[in-house]
């Protein structure tokens, strides 16, 4: 299954660029922009069933606008 087909992501909510799904060495999904840096928390997940659901929720975090950045004094 291509799980980056499954997930439907809007452009980042801060500088409009595009957002990218990555999932980091087996273990959590998280949607970062490629443009300013901004990323979306890390979504856990435990099993091959959890997994698709991690991505789907690292999605809606960041349609909805809920993302980490890192300007200077933050």
């Amino acid at each position: 299954m291509e799980i980056y087909k499954e997930v439907d992501l809007q452009d980042c909510p801060l500088c409009h660029g595009p957002g990218i799904l990555e999932e980091e060495n087996g273990w959590c999904f998280y949607v970062m922009c490629m443009d300013c840096g901004c990323h979306t928390a890390e979504v856990e997940y435990k099993s091959p069933d959890g997994r698709l659901e991690a991505a789907k929720t690292a999605a809606l975090r960041w349609n909805l606008g809920k993302v980490l950045r890192s300007d200077p004094g933050e």
